[in-house]
């Protein structure tokens, strides 16, 4: 079969519908729906509708909560504590984004702790929000065992991915997310999806032995980045967003492809206010300044154009947002389950995976 093209707005409809159909608040179920949707726009399909399977069977089994209750358990003005008590982990976040942006502002900067959370999908989603409120922002979080302590052969220690984002000027919002690990584990899951191999260097499988096989590599390791310098610092963002938060961490935390088990993930979010810095217009006219300095570097052979952290992504979502979303035939399959279950009809699609982005915008 071939993949699937459809419309983003058809999309988040659909994703959005059949979250409510689990319990989930309208807007709650709307933000976990844009969350996914973005990130396919973004072209990032790891992180997209093939995650939305695995938040859905959490809610079913009662791992996660359908209807968020967060509490704010210690609040010492600049710095606060949430406890998320199992609530879907976007729905947190972006609280923890309004309270982070807000004590900023009264305190110049922020830190927001939350802890027994789920996982929240892209970092970079909810540290552009923040930045467009006009702060610098940087999110971390910890996540389930993937990779093995620098010298050992058993995953204990998460790709615990981090984002950090600023105002661009009129380059909109410059933005880095990523995770300690050589790739994301949702990249693999992806590869798997689509019945392709992975690159070497991504992953070994459980014996510690390198593997190019998405199946594999699911049951092994991934590989951190930067040999022992991506283990250090994933280790370290544990302790940030896991330890110092009173949420789970390392092998305590459940992932959000497991149906079942408390997750137990923690964030920690932290937030400058520009203005109790800088003035944000010369603030801006600093960026733009650095934007433009690092884009008018010379090419190396085979480059087009140099892109600063976060551009790829929105140029991703302004192609895709005329042409489709196109959706893998593996994870169409696990949508049209949940439209079977639910009652929420499927996206029409646009045409096949064959057709041309003229075809599709006309």
């Amino acid at each position: 079969m071939m993949p699937h093209t459809v419309k983003a707005a058809d999309l988040l409809e659909f994703a959005s519908a059949a979250t409510e159909a689990h319990g989930v608040p309208a807007d709650d179920a709307r933000l976990l729906a844009d969350t996914l949707v973005t990130a396919e726009l973004w072209g990032h399909a790891s992180h997209g509708m093939l995650r939305l399977p695995w938040y859905l069977a959490r809610i079913s089994s009662g791992a996660t909560t359908a209807v968020a209750a967060p509490e704010v358990v210690s609040d010492s003005g600049a710095v606060a504590v949430i406890d998320g008590h199992d609530g879907l982990g976007q729905v947190l976040t972006d609280l923890a984004v309004d309270e982070g942006v807000q004590r900023a502002r009264r305190h110049g900067i922020s830190a927001v702790a939350v802890r027994n959370s789920g996982h929240f999908g892209t970092a970079a989603y909810f540290t552009r929000k923040a930045a467009e409120r006009g702060c610098v922002a940087l999110l971390a979080t910890n996540a389930s065992p993937a990779m093995a302590p620098w010298g050992g052969r058993e995953k204990r220690v998460g790709t615990n991915p981090w984002s950090i984002a600023a105002p661009g000027g009129r380059f909109g919002t410059v933005v880095m997310d990523i995770a300690n690990t050589a790739v994301a584990r949702g990249k693999i899951y992806h590869a798997k999806e689509r019945n392709e191999p992975i690159p070497e260097g991504w992953a070994a499988d459980a014996d510690g032995v390198a593997t190019t096989d998405p199946r594999r590599a699911i049951d092994g390791l991934i590989l951190p980045m930067a040999g022992h310098k991506g283990y250090a610092m994933s280790f370290m963002f544990d302790v940030l967003a896991g330890v110092l938060t009173g949420s789970a961490f390392g092998s305590q935390v459940v992932g959000p492809y497991q149906p079942t088990g408390r997750s137990g993930v923690g964030h920690l979010l932290i937030c400058i206010d520009i203005r109790a810095m800088a003035d944000p217009a010369e603030f801006e006219q600093r960026m733009e300044a650095l934007v433009d300095d690092t884009k008018s570097t010379p090419a190396a052979p085979g480059t087009q154009e140099i892109f600063v952290p976060g551009e790829p992504e929105i140029r991703t979502a302004e192609r895709l947002r005329t042409e489709g979303i196109t959706v893998v035939d593996d994870t169409w399959s696990s949508l049209a389950r949940i439209s079977a279950s639910t009652g929420v009809a499927l996206p029409v699609p646009l045409t096949d995976s064959t057709s041309t982005p003229q075809e599709l915008s006309a």
